[in-house]
């Protein structure tokens, strides 16, 4: 009769094994003989012939990226073997640089003007205190744009528990409202709130006030001067709905389908202050919680974007 392990070692052998069996990954525990000790479910499901005991397959590695990965485990030499599709990596890294260009070209124009402010700022008779106060803007910007950047790489990392417990929906609305009421009224545009006093949705506090908020500063922002922005929750048996909906300039159909991108700017919005992320986090943290988020909208007919959450 084999001895098995107790107490602490029980557990992370335990532990160890549900990591293995349940990683999305591809992968494999060989032991000294490069015999297979353990394998993922998803390795078990794409290598065919893959047993415990035996070798790996012929041709197990093909069209694969190996990653291994020695240890000791009980005086013996054993490797944790993860085998990525092509396709997987080539995908990441498609995103990795496209990301990291788009964070590059969008941090290299505040900069550049940042700079221009100062030489600027150099020269004889110049307006001192007028370049330096458009310099403190220009570094604004860049640090809401890090702050953004770094915020929506905890989303997608998981860092940020979204669906962790329930919060109402009305008491955030209003507290944005009023927390927004100054910059809506440097800008011409009117904040209204209505809905369901008791409609909840299963986002953490934070998360949805980042979502409120993000929805609001988009139509402060793009509305335009005269606009009303309406923001309201309502529920039915299966879902609860944010909406935030203004009468404001709109947005061009053919823009639609991209408004949610990292760093997408239609024409219109390009000589905003924006930094091109508020919506696309507002996407991430709703599709997180297990929602959906859907925009309407026309040149001159107003935006109206529905955030649609489950009920649970």
């Amino acid at each position: 009769m084999v001895n098995e392990p107790r107490g602490d070692a029980a557990v992370a052998l335990a532990r160890a094994r549900a990591l293995i069996e349940e990683s999305r990954e591809v992968v494999i525990v060989l032991d000294e003989a490069r015999k297979v000790v353990a394998a993922s479910r998803r390795a078990r499901g794409s290598i065919p012939g893959l047993r415990v005991g035996e070798p790996l397959p012929e041709g197990a590695t093909r069209d694969r990226t190996p990653l291994e990965v020695g240890y000791r485990a009980g005086g013996r030499e054993e490797a944790l073997v993860y085998l990525s599709e092509p396709s997987e990596n080539a995908a990441f890294e498609e995103l990795r640089a496209g990301f990291t260009a788009a964070v590059s070209h969008e941090l290299r124009t505040p900069l550049a003007r940042l700079l221009a402010l100062l030489e600027l700022a150099a020269l004889p008779d110049a307006d001192t205190q007028q370049l330096v106060e458009q310099a403190r803007d220009e570094v604004t910007y860049v640090g809401e744009l890090i702050d953004d950047v770094l915020f929506l790489s905890e989303l997608e990392t998981g860092r940020q528990v979204v669906a962790l417990g329930t919060t109402a929906v009305a008491p955030v609305l209003r507290d944005v409202a009023e927390r927004l009421e100054r910059s809506a009224d440097r800008a011409g545009v009117r904040i209204e709130v209505a809905g369901e006093e008791t409609a909840a949705v299963p986002v953490r506090s934070r998360m949805l006030r980042v979502v409120v908020e993000n929805l609001a500063a988009n139509a402060i922002r793009y509305a335009g001067h005269g606009a009303t922005l309406r923001l309201s929750v309502s529920s039915s048996d299966d879902a609860v709905i944010l909406e935030a909906a203004d009468d404001g300039a709109g947005v061009e159909e053919a823009d639609l389908p991209r408004l949610f991108e990292r760093f997408y700017r239609a024409d219109r919005a390009r000589a905003s202050r924006g930094t091109g992320l508020g919506l696309a986090i507002v996407k991430h943290v709703v599709g997180s919680a297990g929602g959906s988020v859907e925009a309407e909208s026309g040149a001159g007919r107003g935006l109206r974007i529905r955030c649609s959450f489950p009920v649970r």
